[in-house]
């Protein structure tokens, strides 16, 4: 998870590190981007619009510095995935880091205004990919699950927040 240093701190720069399995999705929120940026950094709710989630706040307040964890679940299978928010930049960007010991890299969601009510939504990962060489080969195959997938999240997010149930 990082390198202990003098103080007890722990280093992420490993994973600050962009890996090579990147996705990206973006989506049209027809809501003012304070609106949107507040909604994405909710936290807790997240789990409302991200499929088999539940994501909660381990330290902080949820801004810069804060543990967020964010668990998957689907049957049987279980991904935990620990992130630290690096930067706050309300309401156009948050970017967090990906610590696990699965999900590791950066990752950022950026609010562009596009108008006074209009608001484009982009999700970028860059993820380590596990398993060595065999990940980089695997992953071909495995982008297109997981482009599907954000793309999916962030419709239903756009969705909920132009319906007024996320603010």
């Amino acid at each position: 998870m990082g390198s202990p240093v003098p103080g007890g701190e722990v280093t992420y720069s490993d994973a600050e590190r962009p890996g090579t399995g990147e996705v990206t999705a973006t989506v049209i929120v027809d809501a003012r981007a304070e609106v949107v940026f507040a909604a994405l950094v909710d936290w807790p709710r997240q789990g409302e619009w991200i499929p088999f989630t539940k994501v909660r706040v381990l330290s902080g307040d949820g801004g810069e510095g804060s543990q967020i964890e964010a668990v998957t679940q689907v049957g049987p299978a279980v991904l935990r995935d620990l992130m630290r928010v690096v930067k706050l930049d309300p309401p156009f960007e948050v970017r967090v880091v990906h610590h696990g010991k699965v999900l590791r890299g950066p990752g950022v969601l950026r609010c562009t205004p596009l108008g006074a009510d209009r608001t484009q939504v982009v999700w970028h990962e860059w993820f380590h990919l596990p398993a060595g060489p065999a990940g980089k080969v695997a992953w071909p195959l495995l982008w297109p699950g997981s482009k599907a997938g954000l793309t999916g999240a962030l419709r239903r997010f756009a969705r909920m927040v132009e319906n007024g149930e996320l603010s």
